[in-house]
């Protein structure tokens, strides 16, 4: 009976150290699991974009964010579309901004076009003036010289004062390609600014001119016309009812892989995350 009892006295103490064993083991697992999965890659550097002046509210609000979320800055040159597709391409920033489709000639040579938003580029007159509605044509014969007085849309009698942009402004590109009105313009003013613009028209009696929706929200001394009796608005650009509505892209080489906080931020502004933001900047988002 002794032997007995000794026996199972010794089993009793191996099943012991063995369940022991095991939750050490299985805790030590668990301890090295957890604080693998808690490891993060740390973003660093600086996301250099440059083009389009049309694209300042939606990228201002973009890289503000994402510096919020990262503690990557992303830096932003306001020379226009053409300039800032140059620069993408000779390499000396990372993302080009343009305020219009690429053309064929541009993907050719190596960029590759992504659309981040649309925007309504809005018809602005003086706020003296009467006249609140043009259909396209009107607007056509208003930009080549073929009317030149407001008289002719019942308003009172004034000469008309044509502001545009400057030759490679995708804002200018866009009108010009809706309108009808490729290298026909006659213009009393050509500038390089979406903001010089509405300061011209509000500034100038009898002028009319076109910005960017975003641009032109809640400023005084100019009326946003209606173009063949449809206000641009978010929705009216988004199911197309509103005719002079252009994209803003995202320009960047198509051999070349961008940086990892570029690409982040990429990734980001592309990303339904941004929709909010980029609705709030007077733009349409269009991911989904």
């Amino acid at each position: 009976m002794k032997k007995v009892l000794a026996l199972l006295l010794s089993l009793t103490m191996a099943l012991s150290l063995a369940a022991c064993g095991g939750d050490t083991n299985t805790d030590t697992t668990g301890d090295t699991t957890g604080d693998t999965t808690q490891e993060e890659t740390q973003l660093s550097g600086t996301v250099s974009t440059d083009g389009s002046t049309s694209m300042e509210e939606v990228i201002g609000v973009l890289g503000e964010q994402f510096q919020a979320d990262t503690g990557v800055s992303v830096t932003y040159n306001p020379t226009g579309s053409g300039a800032g597709i140059e620069a993408v391409s000779n390499g000396s920033c990372d993302i080009g901004l343009a305020s219009r489709a690429l053309t064929d000639e541009e993907k050719a040579g190596g960029l590759t076009e992504t659309i981040v938003a649309l925007d309504g580029i809005a018809v602005i007159v003086n706020a003296e003036n009467s006249v609140t509605d043009l259909t396209l044509e009107q607007i056509a014969q208003i930009y080549t010289g073929a009317v030149t007085d407001w008289s002719e849309f019942g308003s009172d009698a004034g000469t008309i004062a044509v502001i545009g942009r400057e030759s490679g402004s995708g804002t200018r590109d866009g009108f010009e390609s809706i309108t009808g009105t490729e290298d026909q313009c006659v213009l009393a003013q050509e500038l390089n600014s979406t903001g010089a613009v509405i300061e011209a028209v509000r500034t100038t009696p009898g002028a009319i001119g076109y910005a960017s929706l975003s641009a032109v929200q809640n400023q005084e001394g100019i009326t946003v016309l209606t173009v063949g009796g449809v206000a641009p608005s978010e929705e009216t650009v988004l199911d197309g009812t509103y005719a002079i509505q252009r994209p803003f892209v995202f320009a960047t080489r198509t051999d070349e892989a961008l940086s990892e906080a570029a690409q982040a931020f990429f990734d980001f502004a592309t990303s339904t995350d941004a929709n909010d933001l980029i609705a709030g900047a007077g733009a349409v988002p269009v991911a989904q």
